[in-house]
C-alpha cells in the first residue's frame, strides 16, 4: 500500500466517480482504476460495487475511507512537522557549557536565541569542561560550550568568543612584583577548563604547575571568588567573573602575563547537527 494508492482511493470515493476522482489527483482513470484493483487484490477486499452507470462505495470501502483519511492526515502532520523543524518553528537546543561560560557569556545569547526562536525549547546544563565534553561525546548535549582546548578526537571545535584569565588576590595582599610563588592559590578542580588553561600558561611563562602551593581546589568560580576574598590566597578566573569585584576595590589583578583562551563550539564530528544547532552556531560564529 502507497500513499499515492490511498489518495486515489480518497479522491474516487469521496466522488462516488472513477472519472472525477482521477481527475482530482491527476490521473487517467484506467491508472486510478489499476491502482484501486491494486489495493483489493493484495489485501483481497472489495471497496467499490458497480451500479448501474455508476460506483459506489461497498461496507468495506466505507469503513476504510475513514481509516484512510486518518493515515494521510498523520501523513500530512509529518510532514508539516518536519517543515516546522526545518524552518526553525518548532524543536530543541540541548547544549551543555562549563561554568564560566554557563554563568557570565550564555545566558544574554540563550535569551536573544529564544527571542528569534520562540517555538524553539532550550534544554541548558553547566558542567566543567571535561564533562560537557562527555556529554556530547555520548549525545546527552547536541551541543557544547567550553574553555580552551578538548583534545577528542571525535569531537570538532569552532571558536566564538576570546577571553583572558587573570590573577587576582585582595587588594591587602597585591604585590608590585610578585611571584607566583608569593602566594598560596585557590584553584578550580581538576577537568576544569579554567584551571586547564591557566596550568597551560603557566608552562608557557616556565612555570611548573606543580610548584604552586595550592591551598584548595574548589569546584565553582563562585566558591573560589569567596575564598579569596576572605583570605591572602590569590586565583586565576576569567577577566568577566572578577570584573565588578575589581570595579568596586575588592580584588586587585595582579600583574601576571597569562595567556587569552577562547570559548569554543563543541559537536560530535559524526553527527549531523539538527537545524536549532546550526542556527545557533551560524549565530555565534558570525559575533565571533
Amino acid at each position: 500500500m502507497t500513499i499515492e494508492q490511498l489518495a486515489i482511493f480518497i479522491a474516487v470515493a469521496e466522488r462516488q466517480h472513477l472519472t472525477q476522482g482521477a481527475a482530482a489527483v491527476g490521473l487517467t482513470p484506467s491508472a486510478a482504476s489499476a491502482a484501486i484493483k491494486a489495493l483489493e487484490t493484495v489485501h483481497a477486499v472489495r471497496l467499490f460495487d458497480r451500479v448501474g452507470r455508476r460506483i459506489e462505495l461497498t461496507r468495506d470501502g466505507m469503513a476504510f475511507l475513514e481509516e484512510a483519511r486518518q493515515t494521510i492526515a498523520r501523513i500530512r502532520q509529518a510532514e508539516q512537522a518536519l517543515d516546522d523543524l526545518g524552518g526553525l518553528k518548532r524543536g530543541t537546543l540541548d547544549v551543555m557549557a562549563s561554568q564560566t561560560v554557563a554563568n557570565y557569556w550564555l545566558p544574554a545569547r540563550l535569551l536573544a536565541f529564544a527571542s528569534a526562536y520562540p517555538g524553539i525549547t532550550v534544554n541548558f546544563a553547566a558542567a566543567n569542561t571535561n564533562e560537557v565534553a562527555e556529554a556530547v561525546m555520548s549525545g546527552a548535549a547536541e551541543l557544547g560550550i567550553v574553555e580552551g582546548h578538548v583534545d577528542v578526537p571525535a569531537l570538532a571545535s569552532r571558536a566564538i568568543f576570546r577571553d583572558r584569565l587573570v590573577a587576582v588576590c585582595a587588594p591587602a595582599y597585591a604585590l608590585a612584583r610578585p611571584r607566583f610563588s608569593d602566594y598560596r592559590w585557590i584553584m578550580r578542580e581538576p577537568g576544569s577548563g579554567t584551571r586547564a588553561e591557566f596550568e597551560a600558561g603557566l608552562v608557557t611563562l616556565g612555570v611548573d604547575p606543580a610548584s604552586l602551593d595550592v591551598a584548595l581546589a574548589l569546584p565553582t568560580n563562585e566558591a573560589v571568588l569567596n575564598a579569596v576574598l576572605k583570605s591572602d590566597c590569590a586565583a586565576a578566573l576569567s577577566e568577566m567573573v572578577v570584573a565588578p569585584f575589581v570595579a568596586a576595590g575588592r580584588l586587585s589583578i595582579l600583574p601576571f602575563e597569562l595567556p587569552q583562551r577562547d570559548f569554543s563550539l563543541l559537536y560530535h564530528r559524526e553527527r549531523r547537527p539538527s537545524a536549532t544547532v546550526k542556527a545557533f552556531r551560524d549565530l555565534y560564529l558570525l559575533e565571533g
